[in-house]
């Protein structure tokens, strides 16, 4: 069976994160995502720790499935072989500043003048308009601007970061899906289009308790550590070696937590507790008396009382012990593959299951301009030209030896 979007193609002029992430989504899909790096270094992740034999775990486990073409768009022979790859592309992907790409004479009026069925996706920081569209953005940027930098952390803490590029992957996601939702419009009405994002709008995007309470109350959410603003207990509680996780938020819950789990019927009628908004109102004092009991035991012990009262819950555990929890190997999220030069190494497995085809992972990263040779072969350009172009130093021939 074919992956779902197998038979189309990507040209991917992206870097780092967000893009690249897209892209790798777009081609775990079925799609033949051709990379294009810039000469003579290629995406800047190749540069990031670890490196293994010289080459990038990062970029490694971030670019799989996809295909490498270095190639030098500021001459103008490279910039004729790109030309004739867009030609012949489903889709174009691109995060440089708001103005890279018409200077270049590679955005989308350029382009899709040329291929009108063209789905074109912008990433940016902040937007291809607007007073700040001509500003750069990284992902810490983004989450400061957001106000997801104050809303995360401990109570009374500095501004504290996402532990993960949040607002990159956001982007990289919202993209995703703006790029098939163009294409299902292009099979449904025969023409492509522009779609752009950002890393501030993407974040913000996924922010909808928090704008219900600023606009429907007023209220301004400030860090609460684990704890949730309109339930409780619904937090990470400390326990004899560790923490737990506890979703005891609905009456029914609070009751079994109360008798099945923690042992003490007398907190069901405690005046403090008799209701969620009880409860939420009286979080610190429910925290410290939900503790006494649970730091009498280990974490397993409760996780296991947890699960016998059907209420949901679960360990705190340190990234190692994610990855290796026998739930997580079983659903194969981690899984092995191997790279010309890194050799054997593990890749974060497919997060979708499907009953069909749907996703795989059926190459590893490329190498540097590896693919370069067959597919500027494909557009046209043989193998005398090609050599020609090789030693001007317009393309990089990184095949395998």
């Amino acid at each position: 069976m074919k992956l779902p979007l197998e038979g189309l193609r990507v040209v991917d002029l992206t870097t780092v994160m967000s893009g690249p992430f897209c892209a790798m989504t777009l081609a775990d899909l079925g799609a033949d995502v051709i990379k294009i790096e810039t000469v003579p270094d290629g995406d800047a992740i190749r540069r990031f720790d670890p490196l293994i034999n010289g080459e990038s775990y990062c970029f490694a486990v971030l670019n799989r499935n996809k295909r490498s073409v270095a190639l030098n768009l500021k001459d103008p022979r490279g910039m004729a072989a790109f030309l004739k790859l867009a030609d012949g592309a489903d889709i174009v992907l691109e995060n440089f500043r708001p103005g890279v790409t018409k200077r270049l004479g590679v955005d989308y009026a350029s382009l899709s003048a040329r291929n009108p069925g063209l789905v074109y996706a912008s990433i940016s920081g902040f937007g291809q308009t607007g007073p700040l569209s001509s500003k750069g953005g990284y992902d810490i940027i983004a989450q400061g601007m957001s106000g997801i930098m104050l809303m995360t952390g401990m109570q009374g803490s500095r501004p504290v970061k996402v532990g993960i590029a949040m607002n990159d992957i956001a982007a990289g996601i919202t993209t995703t899906y703006a790029v098939l939702g163009a294409l299902i419009g292009r099979l449904r009405h025969g023409q492509g289009q522009y779609v752009e994002t950002s890393l501030l709008e993407a974040g913000l995007a996924w922010t909808h308790w928090e704008f219900a309470a600023f606009f429907g109350a007023g209220e301004r959410p400030a860090a609460n550590g684990t704890r949730h603003r309109r339930s409780a207990p619904y937090q990470a509680l400390r326990t004899q070696d560790g923490y737990v996780t506890v979703g005891a938020n609905t009456d029914k819950l609070w009751r079994a937590f109360c008798l099945e789990v923690c042992q003490h019927p007398a907190w069901i009628d405690d005046p403090r507790f008799r209701t969620n908004s009880l409860r939420v109102a009286n979080v610190d004092a429910l925290e410290q008396t939900i503790e006494q009991v649970l730091t009498t035991q280990p974490t397993a012990f409760w996780v296991t009382r947890l699960d016998a009262a059907g209420i949901p819950g679960g360990p705190v555990y340190t990234y190692e012990q994610a990855l290796s929890d026998p739930h997580v190997l079983a659903r194969r999220m981690v899984v092995d593959i191997d790279h010309p030069v890194i050799g054997p190494m593990k890749n974060l497995g497919l997060p979708v299951k499907s009953s069909g085809a749907f996703a795989s992972i059926r190459r590893p990263a490329p190498l540097l301009g590896e693919h370069s040779a067959e597919v500027l072969e494909s557009i046209g350009i043989g193998a005398a030209e090609f050599a020609e172009l090789t030693a001007a130093g317009v393309v990089i021939d990184g095949r395998r030896q």
